[in-house]
């Protein structure tokens, strides 16, 4: 991995061996991250994503797994699709003392054999300590292909106190605490609503942090979804924010729905994502 921080932003941990995504996240000294205070699902590849600060799910499939259509051998989509543990090839590394961009192509092979291209930059303003990042996601197959995305930004709860909220226009009354819904854990899924095509939500006040919240603003045109996930099953204690591209229901239901983003061969699709903690 790669390190990387300036002015007022926290220190990211670039992962170019699953593609360029954030392994550890340092505020104040601390690793924000979850770390193995996440849920063993039964694949190395999430497993060695979830314990990182941001890890991106897609292009083939999102959330668990489920059946490949008309394969007759029983194969799966992987969980939470086929991006991770495709290495990144870095095709720029401009640090500046205000400003840093980064970028890296990400050839990835999908389960059903096709393939896809996933052009990533990351950006960083020292000023504000704003981290962006721009996707862009082509299908490089003979064939048509649906895409999917989600991103998850995952926190370790051992930061959190009774007082850290969740904020945001699309949360029911504006935002609650962070311990919502059942225990030891649970998920919700909203449309996501925001000014100018972007959505933002608040996490905080973290007082691990000196008080420091974390604010995520993401794209709604392409991301139109939020899904917010919690869980405290020992050793598990982790909250995932986690713009989606398509609601919380099964693959199949989505098909029948017409819900899929198709794209045509040598066709793209763009999505947005940028974080502050201050």
């Amino acid at each position: 991995m790669r390190d990387i921080q300036l002015g007022k932003s926290p220190v990211i941990h670039l992962d170019e061996t699953s593609v360029l995504d954030i392994g550890s996240c340092i505020v104040e000294g601390i690793n924000i991250a979850p770390g193995r205070a996440i849920p063993d699902d039964g694949d190395p590849r999430i497993d060695h994503s979830l314990e990182g600060f941001l890890f991106t799910c897609g292009p083939d499939h999102i959330r668990h797994p489920q059946p490949i259509e008309g394969d007759t051998t029983g194969r799966k989509y992987p969980l939470h699709g086929s991006f991770s543990s495709h290495p990144a090839e870095i095709t720029a590394w401009d640090v500046g003392e205000k400003r840093a961009r980064i970028a890296a192509d990400i050839p990835v092979r999908l389960a059903t054999g096709g393939t896809a291209l996933l052009q990533r930059v990351w950006t960083i303003d020292g000023a504000t300590g704003e981290v962006a990042l721009d996707d862009t996601i082509t299908n490089t197959s003979d064939t048509v292909q649906p895409v999917f995305l989600m991103y998850h930004m995952n926190v370790g709860a051992r930061l959190f106190d009774d007082k850290v909220q969740l904020e945001g226009d699309m949360l029911e009354g504006g935002g609650f605490n962070w311990r919502f819904g059942e225990e030891p854990g649970s998920v919700f899924c909203v449309q996501a609503t925001g000014n100018e095509d972007w959505a933002t939500l608040r996490l905080g006040p973290i007082a691990s942090l000196g008080g420091k919240s974390l604010t995520a603003q993401f794209r709604t045109d392409t991301l139109p979804y939020l899904q917010i996930w919690r869980n405290q099953k020992a050793p598990a204690h982790v909250l995932g924010i986690e713009p989606v591209s398509h609601r919380w229901v099964s693959r199949e239901e989505l098909a029948d729905s017409g819900e899929f983003n198709m794209l045509q061969p040598g066709e793209t699709r763009s999505y947005g994502l940028r974080f502050h903690i201050a």
